[in-house]
């Protein structure tokens, strides 16, 4: 897709929507700032085939569908492991590569129902304060930390996503 120098930002950017302007307290902000990288994220699989999905467009073989399914992996892990203390840290397996024989609608299912999962449990816990159930290297750390942390993931990988949907078909936006 070729643009010319007169095109306005807002028309290359096909996908832009505006950053959350919640600001009703510390928890209800960074909830909507990590739903709303989420959502980035997902908007990037809109509309493409589970080839497209599958399509891996730069040397290192990251796809967009593969970016998914290691932030399904990373949501249960820092909420449902770290904070809730659910399974064993063996349990998660954090490859970007997603099974031929794995449905692509399958993945973004997984993905939604672990965003459900994640924030049914940080609202139960409700307090940005509150230790996780296991350490991180060592430490008891809070989910105030957990929720950065997995907001600085998930907002780095919806940039991949966002390159990557750019050069599988040229949309762009956040």
């Amino acid at each position: 897709m070729e643009k010319t120098t007169s095109d306005s930002r807002s028309d290359f950017e096909t996908q832009r929507e505006p950053v959350p302007r919640i600001d009703t307290g510390e928890l209800d902000t960074a909830l909507a700032f990590l739903d709303f990288v989420r959502s980035c994220v997902l908007k990037k699989a809109a509309g493409l085939s589970d080839e497209q999905l599958r399509r891996a467009v730069v040397p290192s073989g990251t796809s967009i569908l593969g970016l998914i399914q290691h932030l399904t992996v990373g949501e249960r892990f820092w909420f449902g492991y770290t904070v809730g203390g659910v399974g064993e840290d063996t349990d998660f397996d954090f490859d970007l590569v997603v099974a031929p024989e794995r449905n692509a609608a399958d993945v973004l299912a997984d993905f939604r129902a672990a965003i459900e999962e994640s924030n049914t449990l940080i609202r139960q816990v409700g307090d940005p304060e509150a230790r996780v159930a296991m350490p991180v290297d060592g430490e008891y750390l809070s989910l105030r930390w957990v929720i950065a942390h997995a907001t600085g993931e998930a907002t780095r990988h919806a940039g991949h996503a966002d390159i990557l949907r750019e050069l599988i078909d040229g949309t762009t936006g956040r």
